[in-house]
């Protein structure tokens, strides 16, 4: 399964070549893009959902920005130097950075876009890795960052604080990054356009213009790739692929780098029984729900993390819950419930590989007496009512990282953390995660981690299933994809060929 989901992407490599060997200065016109959800902001500081950080991230860059291998590079900054004390950053200005409005960035803006993440004024763009800053300053050409405590994490952080211009006043509707790629128009529920930069600072687009459709239906999804309205979609299920020609498309294979699961309010009853939550973890067959629902592809897991993350990764905690239907039983009894409850299993519509999972689930705790009903909603209701307001009884739905951390996946699940929206409250957990963002030492803060990950598993914060494979399908003229260890899609390097 392992091999499976993770092969080396010859096709992909050998695509990515042929791509190369092309003229820059020539690119195909366009390439279309299928997407199963609207966006939700397109301020880079305030963009929450997975999907629009994975698109923006072709728009936006922070100082530093990730590569496909998983390191932390100069991006907007040409290079960084940290003290030996650990507690002080410099960051070099990279000559001839140009924001998408023609303007040159400058210290200031940098500055800017630190404090608008920083300050608190604007709550929805405070960012709580960035609470280690001490003082920040210009020095001519160089932003100088003073840390109160020396953090592992911070490049990391530093990684998501994207740059954007001082003197814009109306970010979400006119985005203006440093980007490959720039922000052209948006209809909402319907489209958003990308074209090239060329006064980027590195390597420019391949491809001129980038057109994303906005398909909340599966079935559209499938219909638009057939029909030649768009040439990729990604994150699609292998029913899906089944239904595309081999002869026009290539169907390529990565690993989504997110943690499906069943997500569970732990604040409403019965989920707030910790039998109730053990007696789901043994009632699902994990293994049979990736059998299932994605003809074997997917990577078994026990807990908030994914391989990928190799470090923080404790394996052992992937068959800690045994596909046990009588041990679920038991349990249930034991917390007050011989004959099983009712419960309702919240699914954003547009995501099939949610939805095709939750439908095994469904089953599998109808067997052990959990009357499991599934209520399909649309995006917009499921980021209001399930991850805002949290509303819901449990939900599938995938979470990622969008840093080289395991902070990202962890802290989420802190009893005061604003993005808690499974209600895990745990006092031991809480005391863990304090020391863990405090700690200044990698290999510390990392054993800390793996121990939230088993005060996760240990007490069935969630229904753990699966780092989901990505199977995206690629028209066969069209090349260039590569897989990062991030949930991102790169569009500099995609081209159609002629």
């Amino acid at each position: 399964m392992k091999k499976k989901v993770f092969s080396i992407l010859i096709i992909a490599l050998l695509l990515l070549v042929s791509c190369a060997k092309k003229d820059a200065s020539q690119p195909s016109d366009e390439v279309r893009i299928g997407v199963a959800q609207d966006f939700d902001s397109l301020d880079p500081h305030h963009m929450t959902a997975a999907g629009t950080k994975e698109i923006l991230f072709n728009v936006f860059e922070g100082l530093v920005k990730p590569t496909p291998e998983g390191e932390i590079v100069p991006a907007v900054a040409s290079s960084v130097e940290k003290s030996e004390d650990g507690l002080t950053y410099t960051f070099t200005l990279r000559d001839g950075v140009r924001f998408h409005d023609g303007m040159d960035v400058s210290v200031n803006d940098v500055l800017y876009s630190f404090r608008r993440r920083m300050d608190g004024k604007d709550s929805a763009a405070k960012l709580a890795s960035l609470s280690v800053i001490e003082s920040i300053e210009a020095n001519g050409n160089r932003i100088v960052i003073r840390l109160s405590r020396p953090s592992n994490e911070f490049l990391a952080a530093v990684m998501n604080v994207y740059i954007i211009p001082q003197n814009c006043t109306d970010i979400e509707s006119y985005p203006v990054g440093t980007g490959p790629y720039m922000f052209k128009s948006r209809t909402f529920q319907h489209s958003l356009e990308l074209v090239r930069f060329d006064e980027y600072w590195g390597k420019p687009g391949k491809t001129e213009k980038f057109v994303f459709r906005i398909l909340e239906s599966p079935d559209a999804l499938v219909l638009a790739l057939q029909s030649g309205a768009v040439d990729i979609v990604a994150h699609l299920s292998s029913d899906q692929t089944k239904q595309l020609d081999s002869d026009q498309f290539n169907i390529l294979t990565g690993s989504m780098n997110l943690v499906q699961a069943l997500y569970i309010n732990n604040a409403e009853k019965p989920f707030d029984n910790v039998l109730v939550r053990k007696a789901m973890c043994h009632a699902v067959d994990r293994k049979a729900v990736i059998d299932l629902a994605f003809d074997g592809y997917g990577i078994i897991l026990g807990t908030s993390m994914f391989p990928s993350f190799a470090k923080y990764y404790v394996d052992e905690l992937t068959d800690y819950y045994e596909y046990n239907p009588q041990k679920a039983k038991d349990l249930l009894a034991q917390a007050g419930y011989p004959n099983g409850f009712s419960m309702t299993i919240t699914v954003p519509s547009n995501y099939t590989p949610h939805v095709n999972a939750a439908t095994v689930i469904a089953e599998m705790l109808r067997e052990v007496g959990i009357n499991a009903s599934i209520q399909l909603v649309d995006w917009g209701t499921w980021l209001d009512q399930v991850y805002t307001k949290r509303n819901y009884q449990t939900t599938v739905t995938g979470v990622s990282s969008d840093n080289m951390t395991a902070r990202k996946l962890l802290e989420r699940f802190g009893t005061t953390t604003g993005n808690n929206f499974t209600n895990y409250s745990n006092k031991d957990y809480d005391r863990i995660l304090a020391q863990a963002l405090a700690e200044p030492d990698d290999a510390v803060q990392t054993q800390l981690y793996k121990a939230l990950e088993r005060n996760l598993t240990e007490n069935a914060a969630n229904v753990y299933i699966q780092d989901m494979a990505d199977l995206v399908a690629v028209r066969k003229n069209v090349s260039g994809i590569v897989f990062y260890p991030l949930y991102v899609l790169d569009i500099s390097t995609i081209c159609r060929e002629k």
